[in-house]
């Protein structure tokens, strides 16, 4: 066999190698020139167009030039810096399905390509939300319907995200769902609609609200997503128990669900055949039932909003149906090869999604597996599939999530057969009948909600176990490959040497070094929570808490969404104490939501916080941990009950260095406390007090700390303007450098022998779009205006 044979144009290694190329092009800490991109595009297809292993090379070089033309481009549809915070009328169409919130509207919205529209966001996809009014709901945001067109005035700014340890990147999902801006309606502004709902997205609304309104039970949400993949009602403790038990996969609309519908209408076409005869003359009836089980995949696929695993599945239907219309033979892997290939051909920022990676590696196992699976029982079968998942998805999971599903492989065993071959097809059937008719697929689906319902209440309970969800610590870059090699050396046929040693290529990924301080050392992190503050201080055994974030009305909670991540990722599963600076909500917030998923020793709040189960953070109780002391300064037991000015003032005090964390103190208390306490507030690195406010960090307070590091914890752009321009150059006259969340993401500080470190997380784990960001800001400066949103 020649080489060319060996590697075909569209065979599993050059699939592989595309995906390696793309991903390699997003790992770049700054996207290449679109010329120098188009270039390695060009020489990549010419390679690829040739015969034999070169393809490989070719596939590679393709790969990279094409995601580096994909991401310039992205970048270059969002929102022009110099727009920041503007107020623009716009004009266009709703797309997808909202989310009707208790206080918000969240939609996706299509910009018109009219001549009156912005040329800067004239057919771009933008986030928006709309609000209520202070005390009241506005009812208008409920008519916000899919496909509906409307015209109001919005206020927008580039996907701009917060940066912390953990798996999800606001600014990475943006980009590879080509959002172009993120904003909220101007409600007091006039807001008109001009048509409404339509379209597939308008008939999955209507479908969900019938369905809601056919099942009385609570399960009618999860019904709604089995049934069109609307998943909008499902609540955060869903989701938890959903992970906990490793059924997210099945949980909405998958490629296994399209297979399902697909082989329906292969068995249908086969059926009218059977009783046409003649059909065949003009089309034979395998090559009859292959083309209509592709047009009913992909019909079911619409139905389900178009999710990456149902596109793949589709394709790969796709694949298989035209090998039959050619009368040759597609395997399995082929068919997945040409999947991947056409994905990331059409869109290879697709492998920006975790759908990528978990779709088509979790085939590719099955593939690989399956010839030693054939000639088993099918429950052995069952049992080596879910066993081969289970270990082949592991390292990716552990990557993309930061955790991993103790319960998921028995869990899997029930759900697996039950959801889908149960569930799913009672689902599936309401679905198509209520297409038929109004009212008709009512019957079907309280079914599947009556099959549902037990299976839930043992997956909740299972979900409730703190043996069910195993978070891990992030690994190093290393660790991923390691794992993967060694999953597939476990897997490997029985009589392979040195199995058990392949178990120690996953001890990176599942046991990574924490890289705690030693002991008499301390490390503090500024997590990036937006316009609030949450630190997290660590000792050789144990960690603090210095507040815990904001949490809004309208549903981000730092303490759910940043905070608890975070720390997860860092490898924290107690807190040993937690102190509350004050009452505010901009530092309190996240309380109740880490104190959910954390066990806290000991909690510390001022008095006039009046919160049930903390002690008092008065001034002179001090402790020890691990050889670092910690003392509080502010305030004392006869302070008045001012809210900032009551702030917990922590000093921590290490071998090689003492931190200061002063809360929101203001000129007044920092002053009283450089007169009576000079001493005690020396230190090498001081949190800016309540985010840089003018209205605090006082020139003699500056002066008696000696700081070399000022840190500022603020959100980006802010409508404080926080830090204030003023306390910046305040800081940097006495010497010291002013870090700030807004700009690096969360900040992990050292106090180590030789000094200070400070590491930014933006700087760390740089991404392409971060440099683009970088440069956009630096022209709209250049030009001569100093870029502050507000």
């Amino acid at each position: 066999m020649t080489a060319a044979a060996r590697t075909p144009p569209v065979g599993i290694a050059v699939a592989a190698s595309l995906a390696l190329g793309t991903t390699a092009a997003l790992r770049l800490p700054a996207w290449p020139h679109w010329v120098l991109s188009a270039a390695v595009l060009l020489a990549g297809l010419l390679l690829w167009w040739r015969p034999g292993r070169v393809r490989v090379a070719g596939a590679l070089l393709a790969g990279f030039g094409l995601c580096g033309l994909h991401g310039s481009h992205a970048m270059s549809l969002r929102l022009p810096l110099a727009q920041e915070r503007s107020d623009i009328a716009l004009a266009g169409q709703v797309i997808g399905l909202p989310e009707h919130e208790a206080t918000r509207t969240r939609f996706e919205f299509r910009v018109a390509r009219s001549d009156d529209m912005p040329a800067f966001l004239r057919g771009r996809k933008l986030r928006l939300s709309w609000y209520d009014g202070w005390g009241a709901v506005d009812e208008r945001r409920f008519a916000i319907a899919p496909g509906s067109e409307w015209r109001f005035t919005a206020r927008v700014r580039a996907p701009r995200g917060l940066r912390n340890p953990g798996w999800f990147d606001a600014e990475k999902h943006a980009l590879a769902h080509r959002i172009a801006a993120i904003g909220y309606l101007r409600a007091a502004e006039p807001v008109q609609r001009l048509s409404d709902a339509g379209g597939i997205d308008g008939w999955r609304h209507d479908v969900a609200m019938r369905i809601e309104a056919a099942i009385p039970q609570d399960s009618s949400r999860y019904v709604r997503a089995l049934a069109i993949g609307d998943t909008r009602a499902l609540t955060d403790a869903d989701w938890e128990t959903l992970r906990a038990t490793g059924l997210t996969h099945l949980i909405a609309i998958s490629g296994f669900h399209v297979g399902l519908a697909a082989g329906f209408f292969a068995l249908l076409a086969a059926g009218v055949w059977w009783l046409l005869p003649g059909l065949a003359r003009r089309m034979p009836r395998p090559q009859a039932a292959a083309l209509v089980a592709f047009v009913g995949g992909l019909g079911y696929a619409a139905v389900a909003g178009f999710e990456l695993p149902t596109v793949r599945t589709v394709l790969m239907i796709g694949v298989v149906a035209l090998a039959r219309l050619w009368r040759s033979h597609a395997s399995v892997a082929d068919a997945l090869a040409m999947a991947a290939i056409a994905i990331l051909l059409v869109d290879p920022l697709s492998v920006l999604g975790a759908g990528f990676w978990l779709s088509f590696a979790g085939v590719a196992w099955l593939v690989w597996c399956l010839p030693r699976a054939t000639s088993v029982p099918v429950v052995r079968g069952f049992l080596t599939a879910q066993g081969v998942a289970t270990l082949g998805l592991l390292p990716l999971t552990a990557i993309l999530f930061g955790q991993a599903s103790v319960a998921g492989p028995l869990a899997n065993l029930v759900a697996i057969p039950w959801w889908s071959l149960v569930v799913v097809p009672l689902s599936l059937i309401g679905t198509a009948l209520e297409a038929l008719h109004v009212g008709w697929g009512d019957a079907a689906w309280r079914a599947a909600a009556w099959c549902f319902d037990p299976s839930w209440r043992l997956f909740a309970w299972m979900g409730t176990s703190p043996f069910a969800l195993w978070w891990l610590p992030e690994a190093r870059w290393f660790a991923l490959p390691l794992a993967l090699l060694g999953a597939f050396w476990l897997m490997l046929p029985r009589g392979v040497p040195g199995k058990s040693l392949a178990v120690l290529l996953l001890l990176p990924l599942l046991w990574p070094d924490r890289q705690l301080p030693r002991h008499g050392e301390v490390e503090v992190m500024v997590f990036d929570v937006g316009q609030g503050l949450s630190v997290l201080v660590r000792t050789a055994r144990h960690a603090l808490l210095y507040d815990m974030g904001p949490a809004m009305p309208h549903g981000f909670d730092a303490g759910e969404q940043v905070v608890s991540p975070a720390l997860h990722a860092l490898g924290v599963r107690r807190l040993d104490v937690a102190v509350v600076s004050h009452a505010d909500a901009d530092h309190v917030g996240g309380y109740d939501a880490v104190r959910r998923r954390f066990p806290v020793a000991v909690a510390f709040a001022p008095l006039e916080a009046a919160m049930a189960g903390t002690a008092p953070c008065l001034a002179g109780s001090a402790w020890t941990m691990d050889g670092v002391r910690f003392e509080f300064l502010h305030p004392d037991v006869h302070f008045p009950p001012f809210r900032n000015e009551a702030s917990c003032v922590l000093r921590v005090a290490g071998e090689h260095g003492v931190v200061l964390l002063p809360g929101d103190i203001g000129e007044v208390v920092e002053r009283t406390l450089a007169r009576n306490q000079p001493d005690a507030v020396r230190a090498d690195v001081v949190l800016m007090a309540h985010h840089g406010s003018r209205h605090s960090s006082d020139a003699r307070f500056i002066a008696a700390t000696g700081a070399s590091h000022a840190v500022v914890s603020a959100g980006y752009g802010n409508r404080f303007g926080h830090p204030h321009p003023d306390i910046l150059q305040r800081w940097q006259v006495a010497g010291a450098e002013v870090p700030s969340t807004a700009e690096g993401g969360a900040l992990r500080i050292r106090l180590q022998r030789d000094g200070v470190r400070i590491d930014a997380r933006r700087q760390t784990h740089r991404r392409p779009w971060d440099a683009a960001h970088r440069q956009a800001r630096l022209q709209v400066e250049a030009g001569g205006v100093s870029y502050r949103p507000d």
